[in-house]
Order: structure tokens, then C-alpha cells, then sequence
């Protein structure tokens, strides 16, 4: 033991200045990550701010069990669950076959990153109105285009069978771009010599992403994968709750919604926690669970 400590005082004597570096980062991380799960105890307490998280009256799994036995319960879970999978499916391979189609781009490859990666700086309010303005019954550009295109109704932004094809293909155009940097900075380390061989062995340009392209970024799309899985109930309240209206909202009610309501609206601070607690302890089941399945099929994993 004393041989230990006199190398850790070694280390950490010669090693100072790394110390020094990491730790803002780590103040960071405790004070803006762990801090606030002080928090988690609202979930087990009537909360009364006059006394405080601490003072409050503990009420054990109350809210757990109100939030279950709510009408709108299922509802906002299956809400979730359908929006998320159809995010899923639809747009996770988008960023993907983009970075391997502009990996084989010669000519303005930086003007077409500039402009997809534009969207993803526009704000969700700013995208919410821009939806809005397109899709206006008698104004909109692409309401007159889909008219004249054979669609019936005009009423895209509050019927619910448009709900969320439109948050879908709005998702898709802000973050396609900027979703695929990771895959063309992937794409970056193929050596050319393999793209040369095929070349000279006769393979098109299909052949060679598929045997080369492909086999490179695939522990890339496999860990992406498993944190898209692992978010599955992480369906953000922003551009929902902006999306939201009277007619469409048995399809836009999901969990972060409905927490936002009961919570800051309605001032239910407990029960919105529970409701919170419950979201994020499925979505780590979630990422276990596709972890583990990434590791046995693939050999990929995050932990």
C-alpha cells in the first residue's frame, strides 16, 4: 500500500496539468448532471414549497399509481411509443444513405453540407411557423400543391391522420444534415486503395458501398442505433406541444406533453416527476436491452 500511494502521488504530481483540464468539465457534469436528481425525491413526496423537497410528506409510489390509473395513460404511451417508432424507421436510415451518396460526390460537396447542415441551426418555434405558413388552408404554397396534386382537404394542420407524417418529414429536413456528420467523418477513414482495387476489379459504384462503405461505418450506425432505441419514449415536448391543436390531439398527446401540462401548468410538480421517472426508467431498460442485443449480434456495444 505504501508503494500505491507514493505512485499515485507520482502521477498525479507529473500528471497536474491533465487534472487541471478536466476538471470544468467534471464541475460540469456534477453540478448540471448529478445536482438536479436531488430532485427525484419529488416523486415519492407530496411537495409543499413552503417546506421545501425535504420537508414535504412522503407519499411513497402515490403518483406512480395515479399515473396508471389515469384515463389518458395508454393513450399518451401508445402516442409515444407510435411516434417514436415511425421516427425510427423513417429517418434514421435517411442520414445515413445521404453521407454515403455525398461520399461519392466530387464536385460541391461543401456547398451541399452547407446546405443541409442549415436546418438543424433553425429553432423548433421557427420551424413550428414555417410549417404553419406552408401548410396555411388558403395561403400556403404547399397546400395549393397538394390540391392540385388530387388532395381533397385542405385542413393538413389539424387532421390527425397528417400529424405525424408531418412532424416526421420536418424532422427529417432539419436533421438530416447535420445527423449525418458522423457517418461521412466514419466515411473518411476508408483507405482509397480498396476503392481503387474494386475499381479495377470491375465493381460499380453500388457493389463498392455496399462491400466497403458500408462494413466501415457500421459500428458507427450500430451504437447510433442503440441510443435511438434507447430513446424511444424521449419524444421532445417542444415541437409536439407547438404542433398541438383541439382536433389532432388524440394522436399529438405524448408522455413529455403530458408532463409538461401537469407539471408546470397545472403546477402538479409530483406527479409530473413521477410521470418523468417512469419515461426515463423504460428508456434504460431500453438502451440495456438493445446494448446487449448489439453486442451478441454485431459485436458493437456502448458498455
Amino acid at each position: 500500500m505504501p508503494g500505491t500511494r507514493a505512485f499515485l502521488r507520482r502521477w498525479a504530481r507529473h500528471n497536474w496539468q491533465l487534472y487541471a483540464l478536466a476538471l470544468p468539465s467534471l464541475a460540469c457534469v456534477l453540478l448540471f448532471s448529478y445536482a438536479p436528481m436531488y430532485g427525484v425525491l419529488l416523486a415519492f413526496k407530496n411537495f409543499n414549497p413552503r417546506v421545501g423537497i425535504m420537508g414535504s410528506q412522503w407519499v411513497g409510489m402515490k403518483y406512480f399509481r395515479q399515473f396508471f390509473s389515469t384515463s389518458i395513460v395508454w393513450t399518451t404511451i401508445k402516442n409515444t411509443v407510435i411516434l417514436s417508432l415511425y421516427s425510427l424507421v423513417a429517418s434514421f436510415p435517411v442520414p445515413i444513405i445521404f453521407a454515403l451518396l455525398l461520399n461519392q460526390v466530387k464536385r460541391g460537396k461543401r456547398f451541399i453540407q452547407t446546405i443541409t447542415y442549415a436546418p438543424n441551426f433553425i429553432s423548433t418555434v421557427v420551424l413550428v411557423s414555417m410549417i404553419v405558413l406552408f401548410l396555411a388552408p388558403s395561403s400556403g404554397f404547399l397546400t395549393k400543391a397538394l390540391l392540385s396534386m388530387g388532395m381533397r382537404d385542405a385542413l393538413v394542420l389539424v387532421r390527425p391522420e397528417y400529424f405525424r407524417t408531418l412532424y416526421i418529414v420536418s424532422g427529417i429536413w432539419q436533421s438530416m444534415g447535420f445527423s449525418a456528420i458522423l457517418y461521412i467523418a466514419a466515411l473518411t477513414g476508408v483507405n482509397p486503395e480498396l476503392h481503387e482495387s474494386a475499381m479495377i476489379d470491375g465493381a460499380d459504384i453500388v457493389r463498392r458501398i455496399w462491400h466497403i462503405d458500408i462494413p466501415a461505418i457500421l459500428p458507427t450506425i450500430v451504437i447510433m442505433l442503440i441510443l435511438a432505441i434507447g430513446g424511444i419514449l424521449s419524444v421532445g415536448y417542444e415541437k409536439v406541444y407547438l404542433m398541438q391543436n383541439g382536433m389532432n390531439l388524440s394522436v399529438s398527446e405524448v408522455i413529455s406533453t403530458y408532463v409538461f401540462k401537469t407539471g408546470i401548468q397545472n403546477a402538479q410538480y409530483s406527479f409530473a416527476t413521477a410521470v418523468g421517472i417512469f419515461n426515463s426508467v423504460v428508456n434504460l431498460l431500453l438502451l440495456v436491452a438493445a446494448n446487449s442485443a448489439a453486442r451478441r449480434a454485431a459485436q458493437t456495444s456502448l458498455f
